[in-house]
């Protein structure tokens, strides 16, 4: 086997002899399905945190290219019946699907009420091109209490809305608000009956982000049973929640005990918390092989959607973060340009990463600080093609020895200009 980098698009890289992979040991059979399915609910429950801006329209059709571009299944591109401003976007963007003939899915969120679903059936005959209704109800003990409803309630918005949609030719998703704080009764009730409406799709959500991957498990094994007892082929759906710190990975414990499909939004945009990070969803899949698609793109799309909200990407954050691929450390910096020397990107890549910056279109940064040695000051000069003398190696270390931070770029260039006068 290789120890050289695969090139970002290349497929999904076989596994390197020089990393013995603990993931591996026990694993029994496939783990994911053979195709991933993602939906990016970035456009509509991302921008529903209060700390974020709702971005214009123009800058919502790159996001969707770059959704495009990355192998995003389908896209949640708004929830019309919030208003005219809704749907013009949502019609602008379901054009745009059509023009530029992007693979992308559009789907739109819908409370389980007729009034809602209208507007999706007109712009869906309007741009002359499918659109899911993703159709939600609340169905926790929590929410029915607040609410005054009871079962009959949440039956007859279920037979009036997708009974609606299905006469209408619109193809259906019924999205249980809270799913996994519901006792099975209620689900088993509800579920049967969409499915007997004609709804091709459940939707199992943690919208509190209250399960553990152990919750998932169970629910999604309860769920593929219930289907299995009705004969029909329906999809499952997992849409996850933050509020454990629990997103990402609850999302690939859903992919690997059965779901179909599983949401998120790019940097993990959403209401309290966040929704399960879409970005770090794809950089595990990646790594695990599960992922075929062209993955380059991932840092441009963190990128774009981080300027286009006004969220600041943490300086640590996975793969698109300032440092996620930057270190001062001396010990590290060395090992790094070590690997470089042998003229093994790959093992570069790899030796203090467990995310190949290569293949995400990112490279390995090494900085000059208090913690730097003096190879880490050769490199930087050595990279900005700079003769290393010894006497300008030693001036920019003991500068860096005396402060307690890594240096700035102006910094040091000050010193190699004073050097060379």
């Amino acid at each position: 086997m290789s120890s050289k980098s695969s090139p970002p698009g290349d497929g999904t890289p076989s596994p390197d002899a020089i990393i013995y992979d603990w993931n591996e040991r026990k694993r029994r059979g496939v783990v994911f399905p053979k195709k991933i399915e993602l939906c990016d609910e970035t456009l509509r429950d991302g921008i529903q945190s209060p700390s974020v801006v709702d971005p214009p329209i123009e800058t919502k059709l790159e996001m969707l290219e770059l959704m495009d571009k990355l192998g995003i299944t389908t896209a949640d591109i708004g929830l019309p019946g919030a208003g005219q401003r809704a749907v013009d976007d949502v019609r602008r963007l379901a054009t745009h699907v059509r023009d530029h003939k992007l693979k992308v899915l559009p789907n739109c969120a819908a409370r389980t009420v007729v009034k809602d679903i209208e507007p999706i059936v007109r712009v869906r005959d309007e741009v002359g091109i499918p659109i899911v209704a993703y159709c939600f109800l609340g169905t926790s003990p929590v929410r029915l209490l607040a609410e005054d409803w009871d079962m009959d309630r949440l039956l007859r918005s279920a037979d009036e809305a997708i009974g609606f949609a299905v006469k209408n030719g619109l193809e259906c998703a019924f999205v249980t608000e809270d799913t996994t704080r519901t006792p099975p009764p209620t689900l088993d009730r509800l579920f049967r009956h969409v499915v007997s409406l004609g709804c091709k799709r459940l939707v199992l959500c943690d919208t509190v982000g209250h399960a553990t991957p152990d919750g998932v498990h169970n629910l999604i094994d309860w769920t593929r049973d219930l289907i299995d007892s009705t004969g029909v082929d329906v999809k499952v759906d997992w849409h996850g929640h933050n509020d454990r710190g629990l997103g990402v990975v609850n999302a690939l414990f859903a992919l690997e005990h059965g779901a179909d499909r599983v949401h998120g939004t790019c940097l993990g945009v959403g209401e309290r918390v966040g929704n399960a990070s879409l970005d770090q969803i794809i950089i595990n899949l990646k790594l695990m092989g599960a992922y075929e698609h062209d993955v380059s793109h991932l840092v441009q799309y963190c990128r774009l959607t981080a300027d286009a909200t006004k969220v600041e990407i943490p300086v640590n954050y996975p793969l698109s973060g300032r440092d996620a691929f930057r270190t001062a450390t001396g010990v590290h910096a060395a090992a790094v340009i070590k690997a470089e020397k042998k003229g093994d990107r790959y093992l570069a890549d790899v030796i203090y990463s467990g995310v190949p910056a290569g293949w995400f279109g990112r490279e390995q940064e090494i900085e000059i600080g208090h913690m730097s040695g003096l190879s880490n000051v050769r490199y930087w000069l050595e990279k900005r093609r700079v003769h290393a003398s010894e006497d300008l190696v030693q001036q920019i270390f003991q500068r860096a020895k005396a402060t307690n931070r890594v240096l700035r770029e102006d910094e040091i260039w000050d010193i190699v200009k004073r050097s060379a006068n």
